[in-house]
């Protein structure tokens, strides 16, 4: 067997680590792949030539370079894929869950940074899912899942931008900044959660360390939301909402271009 080792330098979220899981699925010589995406480098444990898997990453655009290739005999550790499930159902849940609590509490508030963090929540639940169905899934069913998702997203993050300009050039009433502030704690505390028990699992899986990844930009977006409800209220304007809304829209906007690609 020989281990393969890539550098992908433009592997740094999420979407990446799916377009190349799901590149590779189809090489029915490859019987593992490991990830390390700080480093963003990838090792392929696999049999025959790696000509094939350096043309097929190339193919993706992620300035793929080869950096080594030997024989190994290293025992392949095969991790449970219903201990997988379990976690990514439950963060799954909790980020879904959210995303109706804050969308809700949101129009309630009249806060576009909520509306904005809500689908983020959404964006997170749709990787997550991503990632349940990377567990056994299918290609093809992955890329029509992901291709539905991908575009309904941009719909809901352009209409979300849209209204945040809307409220720049009218008059609107000022957002409630105290449920701006608590909601957003409880939503950080849940990305706490989240963020705890994908660390608590220590999987060395691409999707799960992708995953926690996500999270923990999860948590910087709900402080940036909390921020600014306490701006709100201190220079008492709309403006740090609509800001923190226009930002988030577009975080969330570049995430659903990115899960696109997973469709092509």
């Amino acid at each position: 067997m020989q281990k393969t080792i890539f550098k992908i330098q433009k592997m740094d979220c999420p979407s990446e680590e799916q377009m190349v899981r799901m590149k590779l699925q189809g090489f029915e010589q490859i019987e593992k792949l490991e990830f390390d995406i700080p480093k963003r480098e990838l090792k392929v444990y696999h049999n025959g030539q790696k000509d094939q898997l350096f043309s097929a990453l190339e193919s993706l655009n992620l300035d793929t370079t080869l950096i080594s290739t030997e024989k190994t005999e290293e025992f392949l550790e095969i991790e449970p894929h219903g201990k997988e499930r379990k976690l990514l159902w439950t963060v799954l849940i909790i980020n879904v869950s959210f995303f109706a609590i804050e969308i809700f509490t949101g129009l309630i508030a009249n806060s576009m940074g909520l509306v904005a963090d809500s689908l983020d929540m959404l964006a997170d639940g749709i990787v997550y899912g991503l990632a349940l169905l990377v567990v056994g899934g299918t290609v093809a069913k992955k890329k029509n899942i992901a291709k539905f998702a991908g575009y309904f997203q941009i719909l809901l993050a352009l209409i979300g931008f849209t209204e945040v300009v809307r409220r720049f050039i009218g008059i609107e009433k000022m957002p409630d900044f105290q449920t701006m502030i608590i909601v957003s704690i409880f939503a950080l505390i849940a990305n706490v959660i989240c963020l705890y028990l994908l660390q608590k699992g220590k999987s060395k899986e691409a999707h799960m360390q992708a995953s926690m990844i996500f999270t923990s930009n999860d948590v910087i977006i709900n402080t940036g939301v909390i921020t600014a409800g306490l701006l709100v209220n201190w220079l008492n304007s709309s403006y740090p909402d609509l800001i923190i809304g226009a930002i988030v829209f577009i975080i969330v906007a570049r995430g659903a271009y990115r899960i696109l690609q997973l469709a092509k």
